[in-house]
C-alpha cells in the first residue's frame, strides 16, 4: 500500500460500506448482506520475509521526514479525516465510513503481515459475558450491564517480531549433592541432646562449554496503549496463519500503529533471549546443583517483522469505575481488569465465620 492512499470498500449492491469478516473471510455488506471475495488471496499464502534488524537500525538513523499528522478526504461524505501518527484504520467520525490510509511517509517501517480476525464481535462478547459469570466475587450488576453495553471494539494490535541465531560460551560450577553422618545438638522436651544425623553437603567442579540456539518469532507487543500484562496473557498466537499484508483485513476494524521503536523491542526480546539461554546452560551443566561464572553470547542473523494481531476490545463504566477487557480475535482468551463485589466478599466472609463457629461448636460438644 502507497503511503497517504486512503482505501474505503463500497458495496457494490448497494454502496453501503463492506467489512472483513472473521466467520466467512470475504468482504461483506451488514446492510444487505453482500459478500464479496477479498482480493489477492493466492498471496495469503506467499512466505512472508524477514527484514534484516541492523539495516533497519541503520536506516532509521538516518536524517528522515519529521512526523506529521496525515488529513485524507473521506470518499464517502468528503470530510477532511486526521489521521495522528499512531492509527492507520478508523471510522470516519462524519459518516461512520471505514477508511484505511497508508502508513505515512515518516514511519518507515510498514506491516509486513496480519493475523485475521477469526471471532467475531458477537462471540468476543459471549466470551466476555461467560468469563465474567464465572469470576468469584464479581458484581452481578457488571455482568448484565457488559451484556447490555455498547459493542466490543475490533482493534489490530501492532507487535514486533525478531529471529536471532546465538552461540554462547560460559563458565561455572557443576554441585553433587552428597550427605555426611555428623551429631548435632537437637532440644528434645526442652533438655539439649546430640543426636546422629544425615548431613546434606554439595561437592562443586569448575566446568565451562558451549550452546547454541536459534530463536524464531520472538514476539513482542508494540503499543504502549493496552496494559501488558493483559496482552501477554492473550498468549500463545498460533503465528503460523499470519498472512501478508492487506488492507481488506482492516475494512471495519481500527489498525494502531507502533509506538515502541524496533530497538526498544529487541532489547524486550534480547532478555527474552537471554532468560532462554540461561536455562540452555544449566541444562547443559547438569548435576545436583548449577553456578554460572561467565556468559558470553555472540548474536547474528538479527531479523525482524512488523505484525498486526487481532483484539476485541472493551471499556465499561460501572459505579463510576472503568473495567476494561480485552480478547484475543484468534482463539477467544480473555484477560481484564478483575472487578469485586463488597457484599458478596463480607457474605463470603460472614458465612465462613458462622461454618468456622458450628465447627467449633460440635467439636467442643464431642470433647
Amino acid at each position: 500500500m502507497e503511503d497517504g492512499t486512503t482505501h474505503r470498500f463500497p458495496c457494490s449492491s448497494c454502496g453501503s460500506d463492506l467489512r472483513f469478516s472473521p466467520h466467512d473471510g470475504v468482504l461483506k455488506c451488514d446492510h444487505c448482506g453482500f459478500e464479496e471475495p477479498l482480493n489477492g488471496t493466492d498471496a495469503a499464502f506467499a512466505p512472508i520475509p524477514e527484514q534484516s534488524y541492523l539495516e533497519a537500525i541503520a536506516q532509521e538513523q538516518e536524517p528522515g521526514t519529521v512526523p506529521q499528522p496525515r488529513q485524507v478526504s473521506c470518499e464517502n461524505c468528503g470530510a477532511q479525516v486526521e489521521f495522528d501518527g499512531d492509527d492507520h484504520a478508523m471510522e470516519c467520525p462524519f459518516c461512520a465510513s471505514p477508511v484505511v490510509v497508508g502508513t505515512g511517509s515518516a514511519r518507515r517501517i510498514k506491516p509486513a503481515a496480519v493475523l485475521p480476525f477469526a471471532l467475531e464481535e458477537r462471540d468476543a462478547r459471549t466470551r466476555m459475558t461467560d468469563w465474567l459469570g464465572k469470576l468469584w466475587f464479581a458484581p452481578n450488576g457488571l455482568q448484565e450491564y457488559a451484556r447490555k453495553g455498547r459493542k466490543m471494539q475490533g482493534i489490530y494490535v501492532p507487535y514486533w517480531t525478531y529471529d536471532a541465531d546465538t552461540q554462547t560460551r560460559y563458565t561455572g560450577q557443576r554441585g553433587t549433592i552428597y550427605y555426611v553422618t555428623e551429631t548435632v545438638p537437637v532440644i528434645v522436651d526442652g533438655k539439649t541432646k546430640m543426636q546422629r544425623r544425615q548431613v546434606q553437603k554439595i561437592r562443586w567442579h569448575p566446568v565451562g562449554g558451549r550452546v547454541t540456539r536459534f530463536f524464531d518469532d520472538v514476539l513482542v507487543l508494540a503499543s504502549k496503549s493496552l496494559p501488558k500484562r493483559y496482552t501477554d496473557a492473550l498468549a500463545p498466537w498460533d503465528l503460523s496463519n499470519l498472512t501478508p499484508y492487506n488492507a481488506e483485513y482492516l475494512a471495519g476494524f481500527s489498525a494502531e500503529g507502533y509506538t515502541v521503536q524496533l530497538d526498544e523491542g529487541f532489547a524486550e526480546a534480547r532478555a527474552h533471549m537471554n532468560n532462554m539461554i540461561l536455562r540452555d546452560i544449566r541444562f547443559d551443566i547438569g548435576g545436583d546443583r548449577q553456578q554460572i561464572n561467565s556468559v558470553d553470547t555472540a548474536i547474528s542473523k538479527q531479523t525482524f517483522k512488523h505484525i498486526l494481531l487481532p483484539v476485541w476490545l472493551a471499556a465499561y463504566k460501572y459505579k463510576g469505575k472503568t473495567y476494561r477487557f480485552v480478547v484475543n480475535g484468534q482463539s477467544g482468551s480473555i484477560q481484564g481488569e478483575r472487578p469485586y463485589s463488597t457484599l458478596k466478599i463480607t457474605l463470603a466472609v460472614l458465612a465462613g465465620l458462622c461454618i468456622a463457629g458450628v465447627i467449633g461448636y460440635f467439636i467442643a460438644i464431642n470433647r
